[in-house]
């Protein structure tokens, strides 16, 4: 609904308006009826209108001056002048205005100022459906300029550099002075990226966004400057400079990184990171500057949220990381199993400050904590019933995205936690019995478990056990240790290549036939097309 303000000395002329025009079956909401512009002027502040009626002769202020006053504040605002004055200057001063409409109060009738009412309204209207068509193509053309942009910036870093001066035709295109300049190339990238496309729902849409807060702050700062989206999560800034003894160009990016950092926490409360390359004078230097830029995600996996870095290499630790595994395998499970979170956190916290020390390569790293956490998955049995998405291919993915060491502690710290909560659940909520039962499933895997000898090891009547199993758990102990079972072969086929026939026999069973349709009835595929399902 469009929002109208009546003024007008004359209490009943404001009474017979507000009463005899059907407001709301015109689309509109009266905002406020007042009797002098100062007070229509003071409530404008707090809610301003789209349309005003007011009469011209008032105490403290005029109605021209109020039309005068809320049209520098929104130009858009349909105003009419209701007014006992009929006299041509009146009627001029409204023109220059641009008051929309001018009614004498001598021949008012409320069906005239309600056709009058209509006209600004169904104007509105069309305004509003203009606005947001432009705004739609403004935005078609903007993401159209950002999809060349980041093709363009693609191929300049993936392509062999067959054209030096065309590359620098096609920079001088997008903005970029060259001639006669040296260029600063600067990578960007998403601090906790993970978290801020949940937020945004896709890529497509964070990376619009940040763009966009990006090229403002280039084109308020008047910096010769062109951003480049690369990626969903990295972006490259190519700032020229002219070589000047009196201009630090280093001094001149930080800054300019330093706004735009500011820009993204209060507009998007997004965090960002740079590193900056160096100075380039060719277009075969700046090239082999991108390259190096892009391809350094060793020293941005240990950079810290909001660094801002000169590019270096990243040497890399030297000996086996995987040396320490068994060390922080149990260190973690017997914080599970002793359902301490803040311990947890604190080895968690511990490992991270060892990692950084050692310095080890990201993907290694990567790696080491990914196979940490599904072995804890494949060994402490209560974790199998914990949450869908705690499987193999989806920790991957998860894992994937990380692109900093502070990232992977916090994604580490967030699955021990919930294995932790897992884990205090299943104590507080199952019979010693089914609980023993479980672990002696977890433990026996790779061996034939049938209910006799489960009941007979918890020296329970095996009719009794499986009734209480099932109440317990909602499954029987078969359908359970068959889940377990197939849980198991889904993460062996995931992580090793055993052929099907030896995976069989590594979790008990003797025809593979039967364990082959057990696996297609858990999972709706066999083990062979489970393996190539990504092939």
């Amino acid at each position: 609904m469009y929002k109208v303000m009546l003024v007008d000395d004359d209490y009943p002329v404001l009474e017979l308006l507000s009463e005899a025009i059907p407001w709301n079956s015109l689309g509109l909401r009266l905002e406020g009826a007042y009797e002098n512009g100062l007070a229509a002027l003071e409530a404008a502040e707090r809610s301003m209108p789209d349309i005003v009626i007011t009469d011209i002769g008032m105490p403290k202020i005029d109605g021209l001056e109020l039309v005068r006053r809320l049209k520098e504040r929104k130009p858009d605002l349909r105003a009419a002048i209701l007014s006992c004055h009929s006299e041509f200057q009146y009627a001029q001063q409204a023109m220059k205005l641009q008051v929309q409409d001018y009614i004498v109060k001598d021949t008012l009738d409320p069906d005239d100022l309600q056709q009058v009412l209509i006209r600004f309204s169904d104007s509105l209207e069309q305004e509003r459906r203009l606005n947001v068509e432009r705004h739609r193509l403004r935005q078609m053309a903007d993401r159209s300029r950002e999809a060349m942009k980041e093709k363009w910036i693609q191929s300049a870093v993936q392509m062999p550099l067959l054209q030096a001066g065309g590359w620098k035709e096609e920079l001088e295109a997008f903005g970029l002075p060259t001639d006669g300049r040296t260029v600063l190339p600067v990578v960007g990238f998403i601090d906790d990226y993970r978290s801020a496309k949940r937020r945004f729902l896709s890529d497509d849409t964070l990376r619009f966004a940040v763009s966009n807060v990006i090229e403002e702050v280039v084109r308020e700062s008047s910096a010769e400057a062109v951003l480049f989206p690369y990626s969903g999560k990295e972006w490259v800034v190519l700032h020229s400079f002219r070589p000047t003894l009196t201009v630090n160009g280093y001094d001149v990016v930080r800054q300019l990184l330093e706004r735009i950092q500011s820009a993204l926490r209060r507009t998007l409360k997004l965090s960002m990171s740079f590193v900056i390359g160096e100075m380039s004078g060719a277009p075969e230097q700046l090239k082999q500057g991108l390259v190096r830029l892009l391809a350094g995600t060793g020293q941005r996996f240990y950079m810290e949220r909001g660094e801002i870095a000169a590019f270096r290499h990243a040497a890399g630790a030297s000996g086996d990381l995987f040396a320490f595994y068994d060390q922080a395998s149990e260190c973690f499970r017997e914080c599970i199993m002793k359902r301490d979170a803040s311990q947890a956190k604190a080895k968690a916290e511990e490992w991270t400050r060892f990692l950084r020390m050692s310095g080890y390569a990201s993907e290694t790293v990567k790696d080491w904590s990914l196979k940490l956490l599904l072995d804890i998955r494949l060994k402490h049995y209560s974790l199998y019933s914990f949450r869908a998405s705690y499987s193999a291919e989806s920790l991957n993915k998860e894992v994937s995205e990380i692109g900093s060491l502070y990232e992977l502690r916090d994604w580490l710290t967030e699955h021990l936690l919930s294995a932790v909560s897992a884990e205090e659940t299943r104590v507080r909520t199952q019979r010693k019995e089914v609980l023993d039962a479980c672990q002696y499933v977890s433990a026996n895997l790779d061996q034939r478990i049938g209910l006799e000898e489960v009941a007979e090891y918890l020296h329970l009547n095996a009719s009794y056990f499986s009734r209480l199993f099932k109440k317990e758990r909602g499954e029987t102990f078969i359908e359970y240790v068959i889940r377990t079972k197939m849980e198991r072969a889904k993460e062996l086929l995931d992580q090793t290549a055993h052929p099907v026939a030896k995976i069989c026999e590594m979790l008990g069973y003797d025809n593979q036939s039967y364990f082959i349709k057990l696996f297609k009835g858990c999972t709706g595929v066999t083990p062979n097309d489970y393996r190539n399902r990504g092939a």
